[in-house]
Formats: structure tokens, C-alpha cells, sequence
């Protein structure tokens, strides 16, 4: 990331941005306002709060916490990824076009596919991204918005931000960016020509897997006014207590991500010496399709990994469950490994569809603990495949 004239560094901006010492006590961490409703001086005059759905301070000082992070003028808080990505599509009208990923988040294309193409009818097309040319193949009048997740979820390929959002704009669309693998930390898209960036605040943002939600952020004022207007409509925001986790996840953002990519870095050296494992997806190896791009415009390659298993998917599923440190969960980005099989997990929504994963792919959350630890558990989990 680059350094700005009088502006605070990332690690710094984790900690502070949004947030003030209490006035009233002098607390330096935000206060958890518990409260449904607010108190008004006389109907209409208040001090900025009339009722919890619409504004709380703690939420108000996450929200202005993760817009810096994303260097985004505006930011709204939602009780899941899957709520802040379900208030993004309101911004459609019956009849328009979606351009999509072919390798995306289940829960994503569950919405997509099997929700909004029925009860908005919205039109989705969905296609290879790491093809520009191929987007601007399929674009169409109606074409609203073009959704990029990069890098993807499970296959763990990589978009080119500018040049889609070329695309998009060219063709009059708004480019939507899933941020959750990258975090701010390791890539802004905002500042690449995105219009809209989301994320499972779940995940690296919140980082302790005690804690659901979602995050939108923009710079643009009139998207931005639409989904205010939205977020209050809809009213799909996460308690002040979940708000203040996240927050409270979000001031050590920086060291995890640091230590999340130093770890993979190492279990992919392992997977790559391992006769037990056919293929290794990681943006930062110099062969990968996407390393090229990933090199531009992130600043690491992320804590997550996935590989293919000799063996198929009876071999897949049998090393799921050996492994020791390494959990066998769903989700991820958090301080704890995880391991999964997404086919029969998180993608089984894809089932059958042209966004069916390999069966015989695995998907690691690597996390914090030693990577020595995380390679003799692993290692000896594909030893007894």
C-alpha cells in the first residue's frame, strides 16, 4: 500500500480510525450501546440517534473503521456477508443483467441462481473472469453490475480489477468486488476502479469465529445514499455487540494477515513436495494462471489455499477428517486452520451446475498458530492417505 501525505498507515488506521475515547468517560475502547432506542430533546431534535435499526454508535464506529480501511468515503454494516450481498442486488430492477463469476462463493451463486433469478427475476450470466474479453463477450443492454470475487472461492483464481472495471463502466455497469479473501490489508478495490466493495466481515475482518457479518463500501455518493436507504429499509444489521467484536477484530487486521500469509507460504512448500497432491492453487506461486495480476495489484497472497488429491474424492474426504490441528469446519480467515471439502460443504449449493467444484479438492484456512505445527499435522495427515 502506498504511503499518503498526512495519512496514517494501515496498521495505525486498524486501531484508531473512527473511533474516539468515549466522551463521556473517557473509555478508549467504543462503549457496546446496548440500547434499542434513543432519547429526543423534543420530536425530531436528538443527538444523531433516534432508533438502534437506523444508527448506534458502536455500528458507527465500525462502519467508519472498515470505509477507511477500504479507503471508501461511505461503509454500512450488515448481520452477515450473505445480508450485505442480498441488499446489493435491491439495487437492481426487474430485468437486468448480472455478470458473475464461474468460480464463486456457494452462498453467492445459492442467492444468484436459486433466490433472485426467480423472485426479482434478475438475469445472471456467469463466466470466466480471468478472461477480460470474454466478460465484454456477454455484456448486453441491461447489463447492470459485474461481480468479481478475487481471488475466488474455492479455485483460488485471480481477476484483474482495472481491467474489468474498464468493462463495466464502458458498458454502463456498476463492478462489484468480493474483498473477503484479500481484506484491505492485501488489496483495495476501490482504488482500482471498483464502484462497490463487500465483504463477510465473518471472516479476516472479524478473525476469532465468534462473530457473523457483512460490510459494503463505496465511494460513490449516490450508491452510497441508495444504500443507507436500504440498510434502514431492510434493516438486516448485525447487534452492537457483534459490531464491537468485529472492531475490536479489525485492530490486529494487520499482524494476522502478515502471519496467515507466512504461513502458506509454507504449507503450499509442503503440498508441493507431497506425492499425495496433483494440483496446488495459490496465487502466489510464480506458475499460477494469475500470479501475474496478483503481484500488481496485492500486496501478499493471502492465508488461503486449496489443492487437488490423488486419489479422487474418497481420498479428498478421508484427509479432511485425519488432521489434527487443522479443524474440520466450514468458513475461514479466522485465527484457527481449518480444513474442508467444499464440494459436499460450502459449494454443495453448486451441485450440478457449471460452477460444480472438483470433487477432489480441498480448501485450507491457514491460520496463526506454528507453522511447524501446521506442516507436521498436515504432512503426516497425506503420509497415511
Amino acid at each position: 500500500m502506498s504511503d499518503k501525505p498526512n495519512r496514517q498507515r494501515f496498521a495505525t488506521r486498524a486501531i484508531h480510525a473512527g473511533q474516539q475515547p468515549d466522551p463521556t468517560t473517557g473509555a478508549i475502547m467504543t462503549p457496546i450501546y446496548a440500547t434499542s432506542t434513543f432519547v429526543q430533546e423534543s420530536p425530531g431534535k436528538h443527538l444523531g440517534y433516534e432508533y438502534a435499526r437506523t444508527q448506534n454508535p458502536t455500528r458507527g464506529a465500525y462502519e467508519a473503521c472498515v470505509a477507511d480501511l477500504e479507503n471508501g468515503s461511505h461503509g454500512y454494516a450488515f448481520a452477515s456477508g450473505m445480508a450485505a450481498i442480498g441488499t446489493i442486488l435491491e439495487l437492481l430492477d426487474s430485468g437486468d443483467h448480472v455478470i458473475s463469476m464461474d468460480d464463486l462463493y456457494g452462498g453467492t451463486f445459492r442467492i444468484f441462481e436459486n433466490v433472485r433469478r426467480r423472485s426479482a427475476n434478475l438475469d445472471f450470466s456467469f463466466v470466466d473472469m480471468t478472461d477480460t474479453d470474454r466478460i465484454a463477450e456477454v455484456i448486453k443492454p441491461n447489463t447492470k453490475m459485474i461481480w468479481v470475487e478475487t481471488p475466488t472461492n474455492p479455485l483460488l483464481n485471480v481477476v484483474d480489477i482495472a481491467a474489468v472495471a474498464e468493462v463495466a463502466h464502458g458498458g454502463g455497469a456498476k463492478l462489484v468486488v468480493d474483498n473477503t479473501f484479500a481484506t484491505p490489508y492485501l488489496q483495495q478495490p476501490l482504488g482500482q476502479g471498483a464502484d462497490v466493495v463487500v465483504h463477510s466481515t465473518t471472516k479476516y475482518c472479524g478473525g476469532h469465529s465468534d462473530v457473523v457479518g457483512g460490510f459494503i463500501a463505496t465511494n460513490d455518493t449516490e450508491l452510497a445514499e441508495r444504500l443507507a436507504y436500504l440498510q434502514n429499509a431492510i434493516g438486516a444489521v448485525g447487534s452492537p455487540f457483534d459490531n464491537y467484536l468485529t472492531l475490536r477484530g479489525l485492530k490486529t487486521l494487520a499482524v494476522r494477515m502478515d502471519r496467515h500469509c507466512e504461513n502458506a507460504r509454507a504449507i503450499v512448500e509442503l503440498l508441493l513436495d507431497s506425492d499425495k497432491v496433483t494440483h496446488v492453487l495459490y496465487p502466489g506461486l510464480p506458475e499460477h494462471r494469475g500470479h501475474e495480476v496478483a503481484s500488481r495489484q496485492m500486496s501478499d497472497f493471502g492465508g488461503m489455499v486449496s489443492f487437488r488429491v490423488a486419489g479422487g474424492a474418497e481420498a479428498a474426504m478421508r484427509l479432511t477428517t485425519t488432521t489434527q490441528v487443522f479443524s474440520l469446519a466450514e468458513s475461514l480467515g479466522a485465527v484457527e486452520s481449518l480444513i474442508e471439502h467444499p464440494g459436499v460443504m460450502t459449494h454443495a449449493s453448486a451441485a450440478g451446475s457449471e460452477l460444480e467444484v472438483p470433487a477432489d479438492l480441498v480448501r485450507l484456512s491457514v491460520g496463526i498458530e506454528s507453522a511447524q505445527d501446521l506442516i507436521d499435522d498436515l504432512g503426516s495427515a497425506l503420509e497415511r492417505l
